[in-house]
């Protein structure tokens, strides 16, 4: 496998950077009220059209703290290690909240960075590899090939991925999608879908850990 970069450290790109645009955006910027049910519909359909019909789980998340009890569950679940996921929502639905929880109790120390810049923010445990993936701005799917994404899918560890429907014609089947939808009273509705027994076996807790819808 390649060697890890640290955390924090930029991927660097075989021919030209992914454009990033303006360095000063984060993902709360621009935040609606009125969800875009539409595009998060098409995420789904996009990647179940290469999936095993999921199992479905719908939750309701009313505090941050609930957020981060899903995320210690999921941590704690074998298969997490060997898991890709895909975490569908709006801007400022708090998936980039969720993964900083998941990666927090997986082990991660310090700051965990928001890979809307640089496509990829590589984390090295000392007995997990973990690859956070934001296709938000991934516009040339040339990139992909050139980024060494392929080599890193089909490698051991934790792959975590925002906007997957941006690169959704080279990206493997998900083992487990997590569709996050932002209330207007500031909860989160989640639907889980299982593509794989991995996935399966990441929403079995599951119950336990938020409100069932």
């Amino acid at each position: 496998m390649k060697t890890m970069l640290q955390p924090g450290h930029q991927t660097r790109f075989s021919r030209r950077q992914i454009y990033t645009g303006n360095a000063n955006l984060r993902e709360s910027q621009g935040t609606s009220p009125h969800i875009n049910l539409r595009n998060q519909q098409i995420a789904v359909e996009l990647i179940a059209n290469i999936c095993h019909p999921p199992i479905v789980k719908t939750l309701l998340w009313s505090s941050e703290a609930q957020t981060q009890s899903f995320a210690k569950s999921l941590a704690a679940v074998p298969e997490i290690r060997h898991a890709f996921v895909a975490l569908n929502g709006d801007l400022g639905s708090g998936k980039t909240t969720f993964v900083r929880h998941l990666l927090q109790a997986l082990g991660v120390r310090g700051r965990v960075r928001s890979p809307t810049y640089t496509v990829v923010e590589p984390y090295e445990l000392p007995d997990l590899n973990v690859w956070h993936f934001d296709f938000y701005r991934f516009a040339d799917a040339r990139e992909w090939e050139e980024a060494g994404f392929r080599d890193i899918f089909a490698s051991d560890g934790l792959k975590l991925a925002e906007w997957p429907e941006k690169a959704a014609p080279m990206l493997p089947c998900p083992d487990l999608e997590i569709a996050i939808v932002a209330l207007p009273d500031t909860r989160r509705a989640i639907t889980l879908l299982a593509h794989t027994p991995i996935g399966k076996a990441l929403i079995a807790p599951t119950d336990q850990d938020g409100v069932t819808c």
